[in-house]
């Protein structure tokens, strides 16, 4: 009897951990079976530019208009991503639609240069290949993300600029138009208004990228999308017209990966807006993406980190839109306002405009 007690000691050991592993086994798959009956299929964040944007200074009807541009643009995406589209054409679909009005410093509403024409930056990034493409200070170019991803998808290069970029955007049968074609009477009225006080915005009087009659005060013009596709891959696109007044060619973080773009899988889509030379400094978008990886923190706590401190710090101000892999999605901003929007999965529609404790 002696002999067969350590036997069954045995057996019982073995059966006991075989029980705890079958259990551990199947909390195991039960979490992962919540994960991704929570998870998101697919999501799609939006911007339109940040600044000083208070409600006060809106009208009713200005602020309608936005609104309707806003929810145009984002469910443009939504219908793409819904339909198991790639994140790629959501990104480029939805900002066509934002570059096509004139409410918002890109494409048609492009911002005047200081030699009184009009010079446009974009890029767009593939979170799953980690390609990007990117075009800067094209003038004839009727949808500068189009550009972009053309550069990405078509040539060797990554960016490409001025006059070379017009001539592979023909060869790639994109859509030319006039200069003329970006005039709109508020942005000229807008450089008038800086070369009468004999100042450029470079000066960055009130750290602004231009003024707008329509809220009265400043802000930054960009438009920009991050969206996730049913197949978990990520994307971001950013557009602009540039700085209003701007001289010597400048280029913003717009058209820059890592700055004004960026998209990794592992990771998140970033797109910016705000004060370009800063967001380049800091590389902004592409450091939201290494918090996330080198310090394994949420989307969430690196946007807030990178926007509300290390911008903030270093004297520069604006805001970021990002959507991570798993479909949780951020709007951070350290300016009275931006113009933003998001959509799930589940069709739900959130559109802002002020700062967070403001009624939008």
């Amino acid at each position: 009897m002696k002999k067969i007690i350590p036997f069954i000691l045995v057996f019982l050991f073995c059966f006991a951990c075989k029980e705890a592993n079958n259990s551990s086994d199947l909390s195991k798959v039960e979490t992962e079976k919540e994960a991704k009956i929570e998870q998101p299929e697919f999501a799609i964040v939006i911007h339109g530019g940040a600044g000083t944007i208070l409600k006060k200074n809106m009208t009713p009807e200005r602020e309608a208009a936005y609104k309707a541009k806003l929810e145009e643009a984002i469910r443009v995406g939504y219908d793409i991503l819904i339909n198991g589209g790639s994140s790629l054409d959501a990104v480029e679909k939805t900002i066509n639609v934002m570059e096509d009005s004139p409410l918002f410093n890109a494409g048609k509403g492009a911002v005047f240069t200081n030699a009184e024409t009009n010079e446009l930056d974009a890029s767009i990034m593939d979170g799953r290949t980690l390609n990007a493409g990117a075009s800067a200070g094209t003038t004839t170019v009727r949808n500068p993300i189009n550009l972009a991803r053309a550069v990405m998808e078509k040539s060797e290069h990554v960016m490409l600029s001025g006059k070379g970029a017009e001539t592979f955007a023909e060869e790639q049968g994109l859509q030319i138009v006039a200069p003329d074609y970006f005039y709109t009477e508020n942005r000229y009225n807008a450089l008038k208004r800086i070369k009468d006080k004999e100042k450029t915005e470079l000066d960055h009087d009130g750290k602004t990228a231009f003024y707008d009659p329509f809220i009265k005060d400043s802000k930054y013009g960009t438009v920009g999308c991050a969206a996730l596709d049913k197949n978990g891959n990520l994307t971001a696109g950013t557009s602009t017209g540039g700085m209003t007044n701007k001289r010597y060619g400048r280029i913003g973080d717009a058209p820059i990966i890592g700055s004004g773009t960026y998209a990794n899988n592992a990771t998140c889509a970033v797109s910016s807006t705000g004060w370009g030379e800063y967001f380049i400094r800091a590389q902004i978008a592409h450091d939201i993406s290494a918090m996330m990886e080198y310090k394994d923190v949420s989307l969430e706590e690196a946007a807030k980190e990178v926007i509300q401190n290390k911008l903030t710090n270093l004297g520069g101000t604006g805001g970021i839109i990002a959507v991570d892999k798993h479909g949780n999605m951020v709007m951070e901003f350290n300016t009275a306002g931006m113009y933003r929007a998001t959509m799930d999965d589940k069709g739900e529609l959130r559109i802002g405009i002020y700062e967070k404790h403001q009624t939008n």
